[in-house]
């Protein structure tokens, strides 16, 4: 948690936002969810808006900000007798919401009465899309069933600018995310099963924070991009892609993707691509600063990528037809980053166009562009991922060749990359005044010498 002054804070800015707006702001927080039983339940994980306004990570919270007279109510139950039978002493719901700047705190059960009772005086009830099942069961058992615009967007604004305190955890789930890709790298020998890997990296991040901060991605078939079967014995002269990154104890994601060989030497072939992929990844990286949309970066590294490509005879024309055809989309299917912070796919619950759209940008319907996250103009203070990657996907190499597509040399493509895999290569950066930088610590190998030789060393 931050101190109280950053939740007041916080909660002051938002009703500073929604100045003018009538009526109540209701917030929902997780609860437990039952795995096999009621009481085998998954790992608890709070939602990530009520953590930034309330940093309460407990279950079974919600809390009312009164729009129109500013005054706060968190509502939840305090421990009985029976509660503390099996979990000890726990502080009241009062001296919770005294943590963070609340003085008022209900009953949960009073929430039906507070929000009712707003809804027969005809007063707006203000909330954001519900991302867990029981949250959405609440709201309509709330008679609400309409997010409101005006809040998602308010937050937005601000969950999309990190503090320096946001900043300095966010280093921390990078370094954090770091070690665990170093575990991984130092792991990877012929023989050995994935998941040895896979259990190996992600014990660090339950050793030193809350877990990964997502499902990890360990494949020596990177083609496939949510590929989370990790059987497979490591073989000889494949690319392993491993996307994977650590959540710290105060629910801050880091997002990292390293590309290694599994014999530690990349092929002349594999090599001729990684550097198409690392050289679109420092271009990114160059042109990330104020004022650049990224929309713009991704449509940079979309130029670069089939520039080279035509140079390996993989494409074929005309360099301005082909990025406004959409070509780039055969070989990289996939937005260039999203936005990271307390979720990896940061605020994507609350709508994924007001997120990462500015409301003058439109979505694109290319393969590739259309899957962009974050196109908005960038801004001191957003936290981005920069991850390039090209792939060679026989099924959809065979299905724009059905189509007739213009530009592609199928007859490269089948001959000598149906069996190729992926490659991509991703780093967390943070938008700074004049320009960008990379989170966390020491950055991780990155251009195919490097990671050649961090192997070599690991094997030493």
């Amino acid at each position: 948690m931050f101190s109280k002054e950053t939740y007041t804070s916080r909660r002051a800015q938002l009703k500073a936002l929604l100045k003018g707006e009538k009526g109540i702001a209701v917030f929902i927080g997780n609860v437990e969810a039952p795995a096999q039983y009621k009481d085998n339940c998954y790992k608890f994980r709070q939602d990530s808006t009520w953590l930034y306004y309330f940093g309460l990570d407990e279950p079974r919270f919600a809390a009312v900000i009164d729009l129109e007279d500013g005054s706060e109510t968190i509502y939840a139950d305090d421990f009985s007798i029976d509660d503390i039978i099996w979990t000890g002493p726990q502080p009241s719901v009062a001296e919770q919401a005294a943590r963070v700047g609340v003085s008022h705190s209900e009953p949960y059960a009073k929430l039906d009465w507070a929000v009712s009772q707003a809804i027969i005086k005809g007063r707006p009830i203000h909330t954001i899309p519900p991302s867990r099942w029981y949250n959405t069961l609440k709201l309509q058992s709330l008679g609400i069933d309409k997010p409101s615009e005006a809040l998602i967007r308010a937050i937005i604004s601000m969950r999309l600018v990190k503090t320096p305190e946001e900043i300095a955890e966010l280093d921390a789930a990078g370094i954090l995310g770091q070690k665990m890709h170093t575990v991984a790298r130092k792991g990877i020998r012929l023989g050995r099963v994935e998941q040895e890997i896979v259990g190996e990296m992600e014990g660090v991040t339950l050793a030193e924070g809350w877990g990964v901060s997502f499902a990890t991605i360990l494949t020596q078939h990177g083609e496939v991009f949510h590929n989370h079967g990790h059987a497979f014995p490591i073989e000889a002269g494949k690319l392993m892609v491993i996307d994977a990154g650590a959540e710290s104890n105060s629910h801050y994601a880091s997002d990292f993707t390293r590309t290694y060989p599994t014999g530690s030497k990349y092929t002349p072939k594999q090599r001729d691509i990684y550097s198409i992929v690392y050289d679109c990844h420092e271009l990114a990286f160059s042109l990330t600063r104020p004022g650049t949309a990224y929309r713009d970066v991704h449509l940079a590294v979309a130029r670069l990528m089939l520039d080279r490509l035509s140079q390996l005879g993989l494409v074929k024309g005309d360099l301005d037809e082909m990025v406004a055809a959409g070509v780039a989309g055969l070989f990289m299917p996939h937005g260039l980053g999203h936005n990271m912070g307390l979720d990896v796919h940061d605020m994507e619950d609350l709508g994924e166009d007001l997120v990462g759209y500015d409301p003058d940008q439109k979505r694109s319907s290319q393969l590739g562009l259309r899957s962009l996250r974050m196109a908005r103009r960038l801004v001191p203070g957003n936290v981005i991922t920069d991850e390039p990657g090209i792939y060679f996907i026989p099924d959809l190499i065979k299905l724009w060749k059905k189509e007739g597509r213009p530009f592609v040399n199928y007859a490269a493509l089948e001959e000598g990359y149906f069996d190729f895999g992926g490659i991509r290569i991703e780093d967390d950066v943070l938008v700074t005044a004049d320009g960008a930088r990379r989170l966390g610590g020491q950055r991780l190998p990155a251009s195919p010498d490097d990671v050649e030789a961090a192997m070599a060393a690991d094997r030493a």
